[in-house]
């Protein structure tokens, strides 16, 4: 979570969110009401590639910023720049602006970086807030040095963002956990297309957004991935991550199983099609009679098959979208497949299942354990499966 206030150094922090977004971090961005006279929030969002906050409500609907949840969310909070101002409102807990109300909700480290004019600076209430600030636990990313906007020259100057960026690179690289370092794990993702014809495919909603979700979270914590991705708009930032594109339900079940006898951990997230067309036509299909139908026969069922070829030591986790009787079909669904763990979505749920950022699931193990969760954003949502994964591993 990057905070940026009303100072003229506020144009670095287009430069800081650049650099963390190129080293694969998640950032959001919440400014001050004076912020955006010195840099636009339609930047920032653009650099970091989520909507920017400055006020509490969007539009005129009555829209509300969540700030608890934006302080929950992150876990690290960085301002930068820092004015005297915003400075003296965290240490005396004034809560008039929606960067206050996150600061104050955050659980998070929040460091924080002074930028203004050298008395300013200087001043006995600055210095005694500064103060106030480290005893809550604060950390004081130090101005440097050098010419400031008004001419003088001293202390004051908004640390570089590739200084603030290394600081936080460190402290990531210190305290982050390892705990799927070196395993092997395949994910499959994203809807597969068959073809009628050269033009026309038959395929789901499916955008892949909760695989890419899991094979990042698993990046993160040291496994090696190997993505085998259906059609989808979406990219991937880790290096530990090989992504496989294909298209079809067939050239997925090869990709798999070529990968999954060297996997440790294989997830099933790909909404593959189970029926594809008995003939693909060579020309596209004219439209001629009011009726036109398709013969269709069945794909291979990838998770079933290599559930079928799984060793011991191997750990397999399905998907199951349902639409009535859910837990019961998905717990079938686990034991035909020699599943280890299920997720379960239900398009009866609102937020869950294809194309959006959310979902809500539950988990069902094959000891009959069943744990439910709370609609959550996907990434969020990977981190619960991958931490439902790390007992099965030392079962």
């Amino acid at each position: 979570m990057l905070g940026v206030s009303g100072s003229i150094a506020a144009y670095k922090a287009a430069f800081l969110v650049r650099l963390l977004i190129k080293s694969g971090a998640e950032v959001k961005v919440v400014m001050t009401p004076s912020a955006p006279d010195f840099i636009s929030p339609l930047t920032l969002a653009t650099l970091s590639r989520n909507p920017v906050y400055h006020t509490f409500s969007i539009g005129n609907q009555g829209e509300w910023v969540n700030h608890v949840e934006l302080g929950l969310w992150a876990d690290l909070m960085v301002v930068a720049p820092a004015t005297a101002n915003t400075l003296g409102k965290f240490a005396q807990g004034i809560c008039d602006n929606l960067l206050c109300a996150v600061y104050l909700s955050a659980r998070c480290p929040v460091w924080l970086a002074p930028a203004m004019d050298l008395d300013m600076y200087r001043h006995p209430s600055t210095q005694s807030n500064l103060q106030k600030l480290i005893s809550y636990g604060n950390k004081i990313i130090n101005p440097a040095h050098g010419e400031l906007a008004s001419g003088l020259i001293g202390e004051g100057r908004l640390a570089e963002p590739e200084e603030i960026f290394e600081q936080i690179s460190s402290y990531f690289e210190e305290n982050k956990t390892q705990r799927f370092k070196g395993k092997k794990v395949l994910i499959t993702a994203g809807p597969t297309y068959e073809a009628l014809d050269p033009v026309r495919y038959l395929g789901n909603h499916s955008t892949g957004k909760m695989g890419y979700a899991i094979a990042e979270a698993l990046a993160v914590e040291g496994a090696e991935v190997v993505l085998v991705s259906g059609p989808s708009s979406l990219t991937v930032q880790h290096p530990a991550i090989k992504v496989v594109k294909v298209v079809s339900a067939d050239e997925m079940y090869k990709e798999a199983s070529a990968a999954f006898d060297h996997s440790e951990i294989s997830i099933f997230s790909a909404a593959v099609a189970d029926y594809k067309p008995a003939q693909r036509e060579e020309q596209k299909i004219k439209k001629n009679d009011e009726l036109f139908s398709v013969d269709f026969v069945k794909n291979v069922d990838i998770a079933r098959t290599l559930g079928a070829r799984k060793k011991a030591g191997q750990i397999i986790v399905g998907f199951a979208l349902e639409t009535e009787n859910e837990k019961a079909n998905a717990i079938e669904k686990l034991q035909r497949k020699n599943f280890d763990l299920i997720v379960l979505n239900s398009l009866n749920d609102k937020g869950a299942g294809f194309a959006g950022d959310t979902n809500k699931i539950t988990l069902l193990d094959r000891n009959n354990n069943s744990r439910e969760f709370g609609l959550k954003n996907k990434k969020e949502v990977a981190l619960d499966i991958i931490e439902a994964i790390l007992p099965l591993i030392h079962a």
